[in-house]
């Protein structure tokens, strides 16, 4: 996505012409009612390779509005789709009502840690959505305590009557109410996962972060990360196999949409005051393919649902639920302890504290993947510490909230950014506002908890197939031809597989007299990405092997900038990256000892080194 500038000329902004590129749309504003605004410099190779509006530009009003939309729908679905496995997790999934409120919530994080992200961590385009890393646990919850639920169920006993020979049935009231029951287990995610957010921010606040990449490369990164999308395959099953048909055709036009048509451009009806009515192309199938698929498919449930070829099938039917959506409040402001006081277990804080960690270094590759994407300089080391601490304190306040999950940068929407060739932070800030407005109306998740699960199916199986794919490209880092490096991937995923399976299928095998640490040894072997982690980072730090042999030195290199390759960083430069402070405060010495602040010393060596070099550059007098 990097590159440059070239032979241009300059347009005045206001009127709007619209040019499309190989990988997406350009558009450029002219002078509109007379008035002539700023100017923007228009290139012949802009679409290409550069941006249309960088990280600091800010397009005009108008546009940032549709780009924002266009960011806040394209990862709508992930969100749905985490929150309903939190539902399930907690035995919530048949309450409308908690179902509606967990997604409002989810929502509304995703919104501010959005908004916090961009404005104060490591103020990069960046959305921050419901994080997948989380998955493994929530499935593995359900795995190991398949009774989980059964506290809130009557109570059935059959007994023997002697005396007049014939069996009497007792029916026992349950003796937990169905909303205790689900706000017992929402509070147990609750402290677990603000406990886990709170080391989380702490890895980004005292600078941690470094001293884990020193240990941490591809070959460990890759099978990890894989397990999560291995084992996303169960939820996926688990939504489409309730109508196959329906599932597999929102996928197939979500694969369509993105890919088969991925050349052609979609023509769009335009009207501008200058050229009047006209066509504009651009791939909005493709950016939306996902989205597009989902409503075609609840079309076709909706179809299928009229013509009475769903009965008995509820939860691929689209006239269930309605109740939800008339009873569900047009506003709703989720609030810190709706679900009742935080509770810990440390069965699921383990298994939340092992997502944290796959999620940080999910969010660091994003981080240089963005920055790569908009042509400016990788974040430096202060940035990136601010980023993940960001993220953890937001992940405190979503266990404090009730999410059951946290929150993590999505790959994807940067994705988006390459597409569009909009990088600017000002459409990010909007996004989350915009979530944020999703999540305090009601009606609003009410109406997204009654998409049929088959639909939610298919286009889950595109999402993490999707998934997968970007974690195998990290394998481009890495020297495929050495046996060491393929021993160490085959082994971690296969045992990875194999542990949580046995313990899955012994649930007994775990015996150690004591019941708690049963339960904590269960929850860590039923882990596959702790097993797949684990011996990944053993085997590759202590089989011999070279740096450039196992993809750290690609990886770094690819993460930091050469010496004198700053000037192709045509988009921004590293002051981007400052926190929004006084420069009398940047400039405090103090601010050197804080690993989330930049160091004001090494910005005036950096200084001082730049006007050298210009200096040496004049002409000799």
């Amino acid at each position: 996505m990097a590159g440059g500038w070239a032979g241009g000329r300059r347009l005045p902004k206001g009127e709007m012409e619209n040019h499309v590129g190989e990988e997406g749309m350009k558009m450029v504003n002219h002078t509109e009612n007379g008035h002539v605004d700023d100017t923007v410099t228009v290139e012949e190779k802009e679409c290409e390779d550069g941006l249309i509006y960088k990280v600091t530009d800010n397009p005009p009003m108008h546009l940032t509005i549709l780009f924002a939309f266009q960011q806040a729908l394209l990862s709508l679905a992930n969100q749905l789709a985490l929150s309903l496995m939190v539902a399930e997790a907690v035995c919530g999934d048949k309450n409308p009502e908690f179902k509606t409120k967990l997604l409002s919530t989810t929502l509304l994080m995703d919104g501010i840690t959005t908004l916090a992200m961009v404005l104060f961590g490591v103020r990069l385009p960046l959305f921050q959505g419901a994080a997948f890393e989380y998955v493994v646990p929530l499935l593995a919850l359900q795995t190991l305590y398949p009774d989980r639920c059964d506290a809130g169920k009557p109570t059935v006993t059959t007994m023997f009557n002697e005396t007049t020979g014939m069996n009497l049935t007792i029916v026992t009231n349950a003796t937990v109410d169905e909303w205790e029951l689900i706000m017992s287990h929402v509070q147990y995610l609750q402290g677990s996962l603000m406990t886990a957010g709170f080391i989380h921010f702490l890895i980004g606040a005292t600078g941690f972060v470094g001293l884990i990449l020193n240990f941490v490369g591809p070959v460990t990164i890759v099978p990890t990360i894989l397990l999560i999308g291995i084992y996303m395959q169960r939820a996926a099953v688990k939504f489409v196999s309730v109508h196959w048909g329906i599932g597999l055709l929102t996928a197939g036009l979500s694969v369509i949409f993105s890919l088969y048509l991925a050349r052609w451009k979609l023509p769009i009806p335009m009207w501008t005051k200058k050229r009047g009515c006209h066509v504009m192309r651009y791939p909005l199938h493709q950016v939306f393919a996902i989205l597009i698929a989902m409503l075609i498919g609840w079309g076709v449930s909706g179809i299928f649902t009229a013509c009475g070829l769903l009965e008995g099938n509820d939860l691929a039917r689209t006239d269930i639920g309605h109740e939800a959506i008339a009873d569900a409040n047009w506003f709703y402001f989720p609030y810190p302890g709706q679900f009742g006081p935080p509770d810990f277990s440390v069965s699921v804080f383990v298994g939340f504290l092992i997502a944290t960690m796959i999620s940080v270094l999910d969010s660091i590759g994003d981080y240089y993947a963005c920055a790569k994407t908009c042509n400016v300089p990788p974040p430096p080391n202060h940035a990136t510490n601010r980023g993940i601490a960001i993220e953890g304190l937001c992940t405190f306040f979503s266990g404090i909230m009730g999410c059951g999950h946290a929150t993590s940068t999505y790959g994807g929407n940067v994705g988006a950014v390459g597409i569009t060739k909009v990088g600017s932070r000002q459409v990010f800030v909007l996004c989350g506002i915009i979530y944020i407005a999703f999540g305090l109306v009601g009606k609003f998740s009410a109406v997204f908890i009654t998409i049929p699960h088959p639909v939610l199916g298919g286009a889950l199986i595109v999402m993490f197939g999707m998934f997968i794919g970007v974690v195998l490209s990290n394998l481009q880092y890495v020297n495929l031809t050495s046996t060491r490096n393929l021993a160490i991937i085959g082994l971690s995923v296969i045992m990875g597989l194999a542990v949580p399976y046995w313990v899955e299928k012994t649930p007994d095998g775990i015996q150690t007299g004591n019941e708690n640490a049963d339960r904590i040894l269960r929850t860590l072997l039923g882990n596959a990405n702790l097993t797949g982690a684990l011996l990944a980072c053993f085997m590759d730090n202590t089989l011999p092997g070279t740096k450039e042999e196992r993809g750290i030195t690609a990886w770094q290199s690819s993460e930091t900038p050469e010496e004198g390759q700053s000037s192709v960083y045509t988009q921004g430069d590293i002051s981007l990256y400052d926190p929004l402070l006084p420069e009398r405060v940047k400039n405090l010495s103090i601010m050197k000892y804080i690993p989330f602040l930049p160091n004001p010393k090494l910005k005036q060596t950096k200084r001082d080194s730049f006007m050298s070099e210009e200096m040496h550059s004049l002409p000799a007098l």
